[in-house]
């Protein structure tokens, strides 16, 4: 996978950061979105993060894209 590659979520993810559902349980399971960075280093120094994928998912009625961190398993691509 890499930046700009377009993704469906394949697992079943909850987020509670969703900007229509604000603290509510959401079921993300099938949203489409597209890969905008990939963490590998922070300030020059390598890193592993558990989530290392960021991803950015156009919601209808939003003022602007949400954005979530994903693992690679939990992610598919179009």
């Amino acid at each position: 996978m890499n930046v700009g590659d377009q993704v469906r979520i394949k697992t079943s993810v909850i987020f509670y950061h969703h900007p229509l559902h604000r603290s509510e349980a959401f079921e993300a399971q099938g949203m489409e979105g597209t890969i905008v960075n990939i963490l590998t280093d922070y300030k020059g120094r390598p890193i592993s993060p558990n989530f290392p994928i960021q991803v950015e998912f156009q919601v209808e009625g939003s003022k602007r894209p949400m954005r979530a961190h994903l693992k690679s398993d939990e992610l598919e691509l179009i």
